[in-house]
């Protein structure tokens, strides 16, 4: 019953996200297509004939060998996996990770690709064999499920380069991190098969010479790697990722072929990744009211400083200062009662909006709940929304202000709105001006050679860019920028201590009785972190080496506690004192101007 819900969401998905197909295919898409099948029975060969085979009595060798064969196949169809069928998409090659679902209170456990590269490295047990065939026939009942979305699906050309452009955004992202193959560390040849694919594609549209040519590039770049920690990540952006989806915008505007107007996180028409409005801000907004409009902002702004909220002294930026990049600079931030703290690190606001849980524990699903929670924490404001709207309404200044920012507002000030204005303030504050940004975007006198160093390390060996996901390095992943996540890294109560004691907040399982949610929280953006100590959910960490060196021994675990479900990997990052520098030396660039 499972797998046929699942499948009629898929094609309810299709139907719902293509809009009214039309009654058929034009002849680029029907190309297309049939290009695809073909790349779907090439997978579909390699799993079943030789990754299967060998699993049932093959070598460990040959079971490697089979899987990364599969692996490759599998890069060659991703862009109409993710892009047409991602929940399909995640059963086949989704992170090695349990998937809970809160509401349900329940915990699946994973599957796919990323499961069996656990059980083929370093080497294939033979006790392990049958769990791994067990896989196998899983992924292959998976992808025979996406076969019938393909079937099912009308392409067009719109939504063809939409979801070509987006993976050539994923291999930046994810892949040459060695996201979704970190044992096997082929995520930059898995780039080159992901382009090649994209590249194939794309000649169903006509010749585009500087496009062919920035991608033969990219792809012989990615082809010849042999060493993934030594792999230039940036001269790979800079000089092909980022002129190959400059290009493919501007060869389909001269093309004529429209802009998918859809609701994605992603700005049809960005140019890169890193362009200033490449992000919808739209997409995480919960609803239509509350999207952000410059009255909204404004009245957001005056709230967020204004005692009246609170109805005392305390306001918003009590607890949020611009200058520390709307922190407080302490462990824990003070509470009401003197002498008293709250029992967490203040978070920066800055690029909040782009994340679907707020606070470390993740228990706010938007900005306008997180606004509702702390104004009636009773040691942060003590307040409550419906008390501050009545405030504000006994204000005509106010009832004015709030009347221009919402339309449809009669005479009384609803709560929401003053949630919702709030949060559009705070949505606000993401202005993607960083030594980083202007950087890519084209100005070469921004970063240094360590500082690009740096940046090097930190998307491959140090391993930093699997978990701070580009362009806003927080733990929610593009392209789709659908999930935000949270991380059970093995935060120490004091780093300094001679011997290792977990610290006791159990984050997540607070408010969620799951026990993979122990000593999880939220994996927050390292934007502007170097205004923004002391480190970690608990303030603990007080400088950037000392989160660094936490990480280089890896957390928790690899520095000898019990912690059954670490997501951080426990293996030691083997970073040098001068490679943990540059790191650091390149997070510094991620700082944008004082933004009030």
């Amino acid at each position: 019953m499972k797998r046929k819900y699942k499948l009629g969401i898929f094609l309810l998905f299709n139907f719902l996200f293509s809009g009214c197909f039309p009654e058929k295919e034009p002849k680029i898409p029907q190309e297309v297509k049939a290009h695809l099948l073909v790349q779907f029975d090439s997978l579909q060969n390699v799993a079943l004939q030789q990754l299967l085979r060998t699993a049932q009595n093959g070598s460990s060798e040959e079971v490697m060998q089979a899987f990364l064969q599969t692996r490759m196949a599998y890069k060659k169809i991703e862009w109409f996996t993710e892009y047409y069928a991602p929940t399909a998409s995640k059963e086949m090659n989704g992170a090695p990770l349990p998937e809970i679902e809160i509401e349900e209170t329940r915990v699946f456990p994973p599957s796919g690709l990323q499961v069996m590269e656990e059980m083929v490295f370093p080497a294939l047990q033979d006790k392990e064999r049958p769990e791994l065939i067990r896989e196998i026939n899983s992924f292959l009942s998976t992808f025979k499920r996406t076969r019938v979305i393909l079937d099912e699906t009308i392409l067009t050309e719109g939504h063809i380069l939409e979801a070509t452009k987006q993976e050539v955004f994923r291999t930046m992202i994810l892949g040459i991190s060695g996201f979704d193959a970190p044992l096997a560390k082929t995520g930059i040849n898995e780039t080159a098969a992901a382009l090649t694919s994209v590249r194939e594609v794309l000649s169903f549209f006509g010749e585009n010479r500087d496009l062919e040519h920035s991608l033969s590039q990219g792809i012989a770049l990615t082809q010849r790697t042999i060493d993934f920690n030594g792999f230039d990540r940036m001269k790979f952006i800079v000089d092909f990722a980022n002129p190959i989806t400059r290009q493919m915008v501007a060869w389909q505007k001269e093309l004529g072929i429209p802009f998918v107007e859809s609701a994605l996180a992603i700005n049809p028409q960005a140019e890169t990744l890193f362009d200033q409005d490449a992000l919808n801000p739209n997409y995480f907004v919960g609803n239509l009211e509350a999207r952000p409009t410059p009255q909204k902002v404004a009245l957001g702004k005056d709230l967020f400083y204004n005692p009246i909220v609170s109805g005392g002294a305390r306001t918003c930026g009590s607890c949020h200062q611009p200058e520390l990049a709307f922190t407080d600079g302490l462990p824990k931030s003070s509470a009401l009662q003197v002498g008293r703290f709250v029992g967490r690190n203040a978070p920066t606001l800055l690029y909040a909006g782009f994340q679907h849980a707020q606070f470390y524990d993740m228990r706010s699903p938007t900005l306008e709940n997180q606004a509702m929670d702390v104004i009636a924490n009773k040691d942060e404001m003590h307040a409550s929304v419906a008390e501050a709207a009545q405030r504000l309404g006994q204000k005509p200044a106010y009832v004015q202000a709030f009347k221009g920012a919402f339309p449809t507002m009669e005479q009384e000030i609803k709560p929401r709105y003053v949630m919702m204005a709030l949060a559009a303030y705070v949505r606000s504050l993401a202005p993607f001006q960083s030594r980083f940004d202007l950087y890519m975007r084209g100005d070469q006198n921004q970063m240094t050679r360590e500082e690009i160093t740096g940046f090097n390390l930190f998307m491959g060996k140090a391993k930093c860019g699997t978990c701070h996901f580009m362009p806003v390095f927080n733990g929610t992943a593009g392209p789709s920028f659908a999930n935000s996540e949270g991380e059970v890294l093995g935060v120490l109560q004091s780093p300094k201590s001679k011997k290792a004691v977990l610290d006791p907040d159990e984050g997540r399982f607070v408010h969620n009785k799951i026990d993979e949610l122990k000593f999880a929280f939220k994996t927050p953006t390292l934007r502007n972190i170097a205004k923004t100590a002391p480190y970690m959910h608990n303030g603990a960490y007080e400088t950037l080496e000392e989160v660094m060196e936490f990480y280089n021994n890896g957390g928790g675990v690899g520095l000898g506690l019990n912690l059954e479900h670490q997501t951080l990997p426990n293996d030691k990052l083997e970073l040098s004192p001068e490679e943990q520098k540059a790191v650091i030396v390149f997070l510094k660039t991620l700082s944008d101007p004082l933004q009030k």
